[in-house]
């Protein structure tokens, strides 16, 4: 197998195979949830709620690139289970916000706790060096996402 940093098409290699193990990675992550039965789509509202609390459902779907009419049904699926709570906007009578409940705080705090946990035991069985790696890589990582 050829390296995956090479110039002749090593970046294109690279890509392919940071996809290929994301998504895997992901797809575990994923079997590590609760019992709560949310959807993905429910969970990152639930995330983006928290990092801008009263935040108007338009600018949620914009955040979260999703279509106002989707993002209604998401934000009313959420606060129909207590997760989230809609309240009058402070300067305009005519838009809401949304913040998370208790219960949605609780919720995502458990979910990374279960989340966190299965990580740390996999990193436990990777040798100190691939660690090592893993802490360099982690920062281009997340700038990678917000790009």
């Amino acid at each position: 197998m050829e390296p995956l940093t090479d110039q002749s098409g090593g970046d294109a290699r690279l890509a392919a195979a940071l996809r290929v193990s994301l998504a895997r990675l992901n797809r575990r992550l994923r079997r590590q949830s609760g019992a709560h039965s949310l959807t993905p789509t429910q969970l990152a509202t639930l995330v983006a709620v928290e990092r801008h609390s009263g935040i108007t459902p338009g600018a949620l779907a914009e955040l979260e690139k999703m279509q106002p009419p989707s993002m209604t049904r998401v934000i009313a699926a959420l606060e129909e289970r207590g997760l989230l709570d809609r309240t009058a906007h402070a300067t305009d009578r005519r838009q809401v916000t949304v913040s998370l409940t208790e219960e949605g705080r609780v919720l995502l705090r458990e979910e990374r706790r279960r989340k966190e946990a299965w990580l740390v035991q996999r990193l436990g069985e990777l040798t100190p060096e691939e660690r090592t790696t893993l802490r360099a890589a982690a920062p281009i990582l997340e700038r990678l996402s917000q790009m």
